[in-house]
């Protein structure tokens, strides 16, 4: 079946192609790391680790079980470093390519704006920012951890030492790099020790530098709204605007009108060289094949509302929410089965004696747990238990009873 230019296109072609701009179709050779994260334009980074931490994870759901340590390799080791951290969609991984784009973001730091703009010009914490600078510039990168904290009273974690907050203040300044990660903690040194000689740093006008934000968006997105873009690019909606218009006007965004999740018709931009695809996302040559499991920190979730405009599934982090109320649970991972959404488990990854433990495993109501379901899903947990060296699995509820109890039996 090829699409009329005059009907909408199928929700299973939105959904196809969609996931084939984000890496999540098929399986992608993990040799292509990089490739990877360039394609989505950077990975976000947290510190929850129920199982592996999310920008492990996001990796993995592309490839399959890989080694973490070649990933660190692209972003720590001074020979093979082509990645860098930042700020993008908050705190990031990206291509090197991409540091002349965040040259304003530093900027903006160095001018006072951010957290503390009062902060770094209080003379004893210039005092302190020197002191940290020096030490740095003479021992090599250090961590906030090698800082002592003499205050007799600390407050809550976002209470940081000083040492810390001067860290913080001359990395968001790009004076100082993460050159490498201990245990997770940073290793902050000097920017000329840490970033390579072939980096281009020359800096974009403001003008550029939206523009190219909007555009890598819409590339990684494929398809969505304007508003959705703007998300993705990590950009207030009314700042991308303009830029989308551009896009459009320019002929690299293309407006369709496209089937959504509930029956309805919306309007939807695809960028232009995702549109060839939809003749064989149509057709059935562009399918959608991966079953797999995504962070909730995923990029497939960063546009607000597209996982319930394409998908008809609500995907929410409830981490941060009192136990009481929470829906789902700590820290659910969306289960993809081709081309839908199906449903979700809560894990916790018990490292001493290598249990996966499920707190709760769900199949969205209208989703059957059938053989083919069950197979494809067992053969993901398969490989996402030996990827964490995880020899047993505990489901402690299931929603239905049957969906957990046939994975089980298939694992």
């Amino acid at each position: 079946m090829t699409p009329s230019p005059h009907s909408p296109l199928p929700l299973p072609v939105v959904r196809r192609l969609a996931l084939h701009a984000q890496a999540l179709a098929a399986p992608v050779d993990s040799g292509a790391l990089y490739d990877i994260v360039e394609q989505l334009g950077c990975v976000q980074i947290d510190t929850l680790h129920m199982v592996r931490r999310s920008h492990y994870l996001v990796l993995w759901s592309r490839v399959g079980q890989y080694d973490p340590a070649d990933f660190d390799r692209l972003v720590y080791d001074p020979e093979a470093r082509r990645l860098f951290e930042y700020w993008q969609h908050a705190a990031s991984i990206i291509p090197l390519a991409e540091y002349r784009y965040r040259l304003h973001k530093m900027r903006y730091y160095q001018q006072g704006g951010g957290w503390w703009p009062k902060w770094s010009e209080e003379p004893a914490n210039r005092a302190v920012i020197e002191a940290v600078r020096e030490r740095v510039r003479a021992e090599g990168g250090l961590r906030a951890a090698d800082f002592k904290d003499d205050r007799p009273n600390r407050g809550t974690w976002w209470d940081w030492k000083p040492a810390k907050r001067a860290l913080e203040y001359l990395y968001n300044t790009g004076e100082f790099m993460i050159a490498n990660r201990v245990n997770f903690q940073r290793v902050y040194d000097l920017r000329e020790r840490v970033l390579p000689g072939w980096v281009d740093t020359s800096e974009p006008t403001p003008h550029e530098e939206h523009r190219h934000h909007v555009a890598r968006a819409a590339r990684a997105l494929g398809i969505g709204t304007a508003g959705h873009i703007a998300d993705y690019a990590y950009m207030k909606r009314g700042v991308a605007a303009p830029y989308v218009a551009e896009l459009v006007e320019g002929g690299e965004l293309i407006e369709v009108d496209a089937e959504t999740a509930g029956g309805k018709v919306a309007t939807l931009l695809v960028h232009r060289d995702l549109l060839p695809l939809a003749e064989p996302a149509a057709d059935g040559a562009l399918r959608a094949e991966r079953t797999t499991f995504l962070s909730p920190f995923d990029s497939l979730f960063w546009p607000r509302d597209r996982d319930e405009q394409i998908w008809g599934f609500r995907q929410r982090l409830e981490a941060y929410k009192p136990a009481a109320d929470r829906i789902w649970g700590y820290f659910c991972l969306p289960i993809l089965h081709r081309e839908r959404l199906v449903g979700r488990f809560d894990p916790k990854l018990e490292r001493t004696n290598g249990t996966l433990r499920l707190k709760a495993l769900y199949l969205e109501p209208d989703i059957a747990p059938e053989d083919e379901l069950i197979a494809d899903v067992a053969g993901a947990m398969r490989d996402f238990m030996a990827w964490h060296g995880a020899t047993d699995l505990v489901i402690e509820r299931s929603t239905p009873d049957e969906f957990g109890a046939k994975l089980l039996a298939a694992l």
